[in-house]
């Protein structure tokens, strides 16, 4: 589809017009019979999926199914830090390649993403936190992905505001620090994805329900909708929080639990924090978007739940502990809540690859560290999908670890929501 540029002064006109005349920016036509590879889920792991297969592999006869709208499942729920500091080689190389992508991403589809690298900190409280640190940044350095380790006092000196004084519930006594880490826009990554993979031929379908998955002698057949039925040979599951729902229509059961993950955001504000700071012991994390909003982000909530809202007590006590890093927001007013839907394995870490079922795939299991994957994801998920055999990076994140005990246990790195 063919791009525009407008001056200023054409497009001062072309608000007095309500944008009367501009292209669509990806084409959402009604769903054909069928598709050579059909994906569930038009969030930004699914979409960058779909761009993938059709531009390194091929593959355009694709359909991509949204129940609702494009990016309005977690991707338009999460809080957008991307980084790759993880502990096991698995992870950390899978992450590594994902950022390696952000770096280059509003390039390659030719729509800005605002990937801000602005680094990092992840806060040590303990002697045991700090020792964790130091192992996970020996850790990174030795997979040649950048991190340090900081004092207190360092810390204080890159971050000003934040209190360091020996009289809070949790003492800040050091820091790891990415600075190749930041964060982007969310929305803009799967609008980008949307209309870089609609250039390429993709349909993306909205407001299209998958209702049962079609299968016959242990292989795939398509899928069931809202809008009738669509045939398929391959189909890939990237549903996050509802991969366990499209799964047991098959009758398989996935290592998962779906939980309510919150955040939040504040009045907008003058430019005062040009970093990201997380803190697994208090389970809370901060960042400043663009806007001037304060973005913090709470741990899960520990019930199981398919709501898209939180328990107050945990906004209550994320609050409480972000108000002690940064006594200055005290007065600062709430905005907005939220919640997202995260699926979590037990060794916190995704499921990318084939199951049981010829043809059918699932990519889910991220839990709280989806976001930050989504170009690396789409990356390996289609090299899955197109060759049938995982990519070398997603390959130790199969489904058969779960039975071999070959399991990738990043709970220390990923333990809280980011």
């Amino acid at each position: 589809m063919a791009q525009k540029n407008y001056s200023l002064w054409s497009l001062i006109q072309q608000g007095f017009k309500r944008q009367e005349g501009w292209d669509q920016a990806w084409r959402s036509p009604e769903p054909k019979s069928s598709y050579d590879v059909i994906i569930i889920g038009a969030g930004g792991h699914g979409l960058a999926t779909a761009y993938y297969l059709a531009k390194e592999h091929g593959i355009r006869n694709i359909a991509v199914l949204e129940k609702g709208y494009l990016g309005g499942g977690n991707t338009a729920r999460n809080t957008t830090i991307v980084r790759s500091n993880y502990l096991w080689d698995e992870a950390a190389m899978l992450y590594e390649h994902s950022l390696k992508l952000w770096e280059g991403l509003s390039q390659e589809i030719n729509f800005n993403v605002m990937f801000s690298q602005r680094g990092v900190f992840n806060l040590g409280h303990s002697l045991q936190d700090m020792r964790d640190i130091e192992r996970r940044v020996n850790a990174n350095l030795i997979n040649e992905i950048d991190a340090q380790v900081l004092s207190a006092a360092e810390v204080k000196d890159r971050i000003p505001m934040i209190n360091t004084s020996s009289n809070t519930r949790y003492p800040i006594m050091g820091a790891s620090f990415q600075p190749r880490a930041g964060v982007a826009r969310h929305d803009a990554v799967a609008w980008g994805f949307a209309r870089a993979a609609s250039n390429l031929g993709v349909d993306i379908i909205e407001q299209c329900e998958v209702t049962g998955l079609n299968v016959d002698g242990g292989h795939i057949k398509g899928v069931e909708t809202s809008r009738g039925t669509i045939r398929a040979d391959r189909v890939g599951c990237v549903a996050a929080g509802h991969s366990t729902t499209l799964a047991k229509m098959v009758g398989l059961r996935m290592p998962l639990e779906s939980h309510p993950l919150q955040a939040f955001v504040s009045e907008s504000l003058k430019p005062v924090l040009d970093t990201v700071v997380m803190s697994n012991a208090v389970h809370g994390y901060l960042s400043q978007s663009d806007k001037g909003e304060l973005v913090i982000g709470a741990g899960i909530d520990s019930y199981l739940s398919y709501a898209q809202r939180g328990s107050p007590h945990v906004i209550e006590h994320t609050a409480a502990a972000i108000i002690e890093l940064f006594p200055m927001f005290s007065r600062v007013r709430m905005n907005r809540q939220w919640g997202g839907i995260v699926d979590v394995s037990p060794d916190a870490c995704p499921i990318i690859g084939k199951t049981p079922i010829k043809g059918l795939y699932f990519n889910c299991g991220w839990g709280t560290g989806g976001f930050k994957a989504t170009p690396g994801s789409g990356h390996v998920f289609a090299h899955t999908i197109a060759h049938d055999e995982p990519h070398p990076l997603n390959a130790a994140f199969g489904l058969d670890r779960f039975h071999s005990g070959h399991l990738i246990d990043e709970h220390g790195a990923a333990g809280v929501a980011h």
